[in-house]
């Protein structure tokens, strides 16, 4: 199984939703924090309507570099 940044990549890739994807990540970047932060106040509302995907979307918001990874495999899929 591929990890989740580069699996997130390859689905808004196929949506045709790259560019914009990277252009939300770059403009969101400075409120990271704030939005891990939410997203572990929130969490007993987004548990249940992410499932086992909460933990990926909580890892990418709260490190660094899963959220830089995932704006790399933005660029590489927007170049194939």
């Amino acid at each position: 199984m591929r990890a989740a940044p580069e699996s997130l990549a390859e689905a808004l890739r196929r949506r045709g939703l790259a560019a914009p994807a990277r252009l939300l990540l770059d403009a969101h970047r400075p409120l990271r924090p704030l939005m891990a932060e939410m997203g572990v106040f929130f969490s007993p509302v987004l548990r249940p309507l992410l499932g086992r995907r909460y933990r990926a979307v909580q890892d990418l918001l709260e490190h660094d570099t899963t959220y830089d990874q995932l704006i790399e495999s933005l660029d590489d899929a927007e170049h194939r």
